[in-house]
């Protein structure tokens, strides 16, 4: 009897340990799915972003004390500068950002979480790092990772007991593998590619006036690099006005003794490369150009769907009586007496010859002498909101970049038509019914541009970021003249910029017994087999002691 029950307790001790192990276990035993690598560039001789790819290890909270040779997943609000670094001070085999299915949730629902990710973002992306950082959307297997990783981190504050039947029992290991051993390869052959089209003036050697954009995105990840406000908002905001002032060029009466040049540049996040090389092959190669004549400024559009201000920046105050102060006059104007909540205001940042990077696209031009300023709600030209991931149309306040394109077209009006003796800006008001801006248009434009990531290293590589430029140049032909596309190709020998392979990666995560567990079932097997031995050589000593004692009472009765 004491041998069936001693064997009953071991069986059933046994049973729940599997029951309890196998209650934390989902069907799946192995999940992958796609992630994608922060980015890795060199340019101007500086080396950032992310130089690993490999992984190979267990899956752990930010919140562990402990990080060693381990995954470090995160959510959108974990992601801080001080868990970053302190991954990176305690050699973190790789860090996981998990990131929400609807990023535009977070910004609208959470401001203060997207600001500090952003800004945690911004920090990580100015310097190189070995450790892999990855980002993949959330989905249900994910999660149930990362709440199983959350939990086990949490009972650290537990009592010991806890911790040793959680970890012996109840507790799932996860196994993160990114198994491609090829190298990581340097790309150099990538090409950048900037539009042009012009408006022509009336009369001969008028001046031009040049009004562009970048349309690359940057972030964290160049997959998800969407850029709605940086700088889709720019680019929206100039196709309206190409439309619009299309309208009054149709006509003799309507158009004004200025050429209007527009022009829409690629590797705008990279030191305005596009920029740069389309002067040159403007100024030093080719034989006539607008760019040589009599230029009145240059307006380049930078971040305008957001805020109540609007920071003109200048490498150099304009002189007065000058086209660009002239402009700038009338820019304020129009503000004052139509939108008097907004803040105007002139942002001076002389241009350091020393360092190789530039901050501002109109800095391009200054450099070549060429007058023009940049136009942004941001006054900071190192603002996180210049790139992140999170720069979706959550960012974009259409009402906002509705009202700074139209400051923008009066303004230019106000300069072009030299309305200033009709009457003031809210008096004459060219853009309104025909020739007012379209609600439904913008939308439509932004939700087309933020419908594929445009970071610069994929924009001539994927057939549908090919598709994104080709439309761009398809409505520059359709309401401006002269449209030329300029394919700017790097010298392998001596690039601009390096970008580097392996963006995209297929990452399995495996779900595993921990070694704790098979420790412990190995142990009630050896206790189980234990007792039963104990048991049976008990029974064998009462067996004797049975016999002896039989036999004693037999001969006393004798």
């Amino acid at each position: 009897m004491l041998l069936k029950d001693l064997g009953a307790a071991a069986v059933l001790l046994l049973l729940c340990a599997q029951c309890l192990h196998g209650s934390a276990l989902p069907a799946v035993s192995s999940y992958e799915f796609t992630a994608y690598r922060m980015q890795q560039y060199n340019l101007a001789q500086q080396k950032r972003g992310c130089r690993g790819a490999i992984v190979v290890a267990e899956a752990r909270s930010a919140d562990e004390p402990v990080l060693t040779r381990r995954c470090v997943i995160m959510k959108v609000p974990d992601f801080t500068t001080e868990k970053y670094l302190q991954a990176q001070k305690q050699n973190a085999a790789a860090i996981l950002i998990l990131l929400p299915k609807n990023i535009s949730a977070v910004a609208l629902t959470t401001p203060f979480l997207s600001q500090s990710f952003m800004v945690s973002e911004s920090k990580t992306l100015l310097k190189e790092t070995l450790m892999p950082v990855y980002v993949a959307p959330e989905d249900e297997q994910l999660l149930y990772m990362y709440e199983e990783v959350k939990q086990a981190a949490a009972t650290r504050t537990s009592s010991i007991f806890i911790r040793v039947l959680r970890s012996m029992i109840t507790a799932t290991a996860f196994q993160i593998l990114v198994s491609n051993n090829a190298p990581i390869k340097a790309i150099t052959d990538n090409s950048i590619i900037t539009l042009e089209g012009v408006l022509p003036g009336t009369g001969e050697d008028v001046p031009t006036i040049v009004i562009t954009a970048h349309y690359d995105s940057y972030g964290l990840a160049p997959w998800l690099s969407y850029g709605a406000d940086s700088n889709g908002s720019g680019v929206t905001i100039l196709l309206e006005l190409a439309r619009l002032f299309q309208k009054l060029y149709s006509s003799s009466s309507t158009r004004p003794p200025y050429h209007l040049m527009f022009s829409l540049t690629g590797g705008g996040k990279y030191n305005f490369l596009g920029t740069k090389r389309w002067i040159e092959e403007n100024l030093d190669h080719a034989e006539s150009s607008l760019l040589h004549d009599n230029v009145a400024f240059v307006l380049c559009l930078d971040t305008l769907a957001s805020g109540d201000e609007l920071h003109m920046h200048v490498s150099r105050p304009p002189k007065p009586e000058s086209p660009m102060h002239t402009f700038i006059h009338h820019l304020e104007e129009v503000v004052s007496s139509r939108f008097p909540w907004v803040k105007v205001g002139l942002v001076h940042k002389k241009i350091n010859l020393v360092e190789s990077t530039v901050a501002w696209e109109h800095e391009r031009y200054s450099l070549r002498r060429i007058p023009g300023f940049t136009l942004s709600h941001l006054e900071d030209p190192k603002s996180e909101l210049r790139g992140s991931i999170l720069d979706t149309m959550s960012q974009v306040d259409f009402r906002k970049m509705k009202r700074n394109g139209i400051i923008i077209a009066e303004a230019l009006a106000q300069y072009m038509y030299n309305l200033s003796d009709k009457g003031s800006p809210k008096d004459v008001q060219v853009f309104r019914g025909q020739m007012e801006f379209q609600d439904s248009r913008m939308s439509s434009l932004m939700s087309f541009l933020t419908s594929v990531p445009r970071a610069t290293q994929l924009l001539d590589k994927e057939p549908s970021h090919i598709l994104m430029v080709n439309s761009l140049e398809h409505e520059f032909k359709r309401y401006l003249q002269q449209v030329h596309r300029h394919n700017f190709r790097q010298d392998k020998r001596d690039p601009d910029i390096t970008f580097f392979d392996q963006m995209d990666q297929p990452i399995v995560m495996y779900r595993v017994k921990p070694a704790a567990f098979d420790l412990f079932l190995g142990g009630c097997i050896a206790a189980y087999l234990g007792i039963v031995y104990y048991a049976i050589q008990v029974r064998q000593i009462l067996g004797c002691l049975y016999t002896k004692l039989k036999a004693a009472v037999k001969s006393k009765h004798q």
